[in-house]
C-alpha cells in the first residue's frame, strides 16, 4: 500500500470512485466516511477494517477483483492511517463538508455529526465504556448531537424549554466553527482513559436506555442522564 499521504488529487479520485457503479449508490459520501472514521479512530477499542469497511462501500466491497474496488480500498485505508496520524499528532482534522444547495452557503454539519455518531457506536455503547466518566463523555459528545438534530429532538419530546432561534442559530455556528476542536478533544478523552488502563464496560453501569435510577419512570437520557442535567 501507498504510504504517503493522500493528496488532493487522492480525494478527488476517492470521490469519484465512492460514486462508481460498482458499488451500486450504496456507499457512504466521502464526508461520511471522514467522520465515521474520526469516530473509529478515537474510540475506546480499537476498530478493524473488516467491520467499518463494509459500512463505508456497502454490499459492493465483496467485489474484491474489481479493480476499481480494490483502489478505493486502498485510498480508504491510505484516508484512515492520515487521519489517525493527524489525531495523534493533536492536529486539528478539517472535516469534509457538502453544501446543501447550489449556493453553497450553508454546509451539511447534520450528516458529518450523524456519522461521526454512527462510527462511535460501531465498537459498542460508547456510554458503557466510559464507565464512571460518563458525565465528562455526554457533554463531550453533546456539540455532535445538537449538530444532527437529536438533541433538540429529545428535549422537544420531554417538554422542556429549548432553545430560542436566535439562540439556537449562535450556538450551531459556534459549534460549526469549533467542530475541529470538539473531535480532536473527543479523541484525547479516549486516550487519557487507555493510558489509564485498559477500558472495560461497567456492568453495573446504567445504559443511555435504561430506567433512570432516580425513579421517575423515564429513560436515563431523558432524565438525569440528559445534557441539561449533566452540564
Amino acid at each position: 500500500m501507498n504510504p504517503n499521504p493522500l493528496t488532493e488529487a487522492d480525494l478527488d479520485r476517492l470521490e469519484e470512485l465512492l460514486d462508481a457503479a460498482v458499488f451500486g449508490e450504496e456507499s457512504m459520501r466521502l464526508d461520511e466516511i471522514q467522520a465515521m472514521l474520526c469516530a473509529v479512530i478515537s474510540g475506546p477499542e480499537p476498530v478493524m477494517p473488516s467491520v467499518w469497511l463494509p459500512e463505508a462501500l456497502g454490499p459492493g466491497i465483496e467485489k474484491a477483483d474489481d479493480p476499481q474496488v480494490g483502489e478505493t480500498i486502498e485510498l480508504l485505508m491510505r484516508l484512515n492511517n492520515d487521519l489517525a496520524q493527524a489525531l495523534l499528532s493533536n492536529e486539528t482534522v478539517s472535516p469534509i463538508l457538502y453544501p446543501l444547495d447550489e449556493t453553497g452557503e450553508a454546509y451539511d454539519y447534520a450528516a458529518w455529526a450523524d456519522s461521526y455518531i454512527y462510527g462511535a457506536g460501531l465498537i459498542g455503547d460508547w456510554y458503557d465504556f466510559a464507565g464512571k466518566h460518563v458525565d465528562d463523555l455526554s457533554e463531550l459528545l453533546e456539540p455532535m448531537f445538537l449538530l444532527n438534530g437529536v438533541l433538540k429532538e429529545d428535549v422537544e419530546k420531554s417538554g422542556e424549554r429549548w432553545f430560542t432561534p436566535a439562540e439556537e442559530e449562535r450556538l450551531v455556528a459556534d459549534i460549526q466553527e469549533n467542530l475541529p476542536v470538539i473531535v480532536q478533544t473527543l479523541y484525547n478523552f479516549w486516550q487519557a482513559k487507555r493510558g489509564a488502563g485498559t477500558v472495560r464496560r461497567e456492568d453495573d453501569k446504567v445504559g443511555r436506555n435504561d430506567p433512570c435510577p432516580c425513579g421517575s419512570g423515564k429513560k436515563f437520557k431523558q432524565c438525569c442522564g440528559s445534557p441539561e442535567k449533566l452540564n
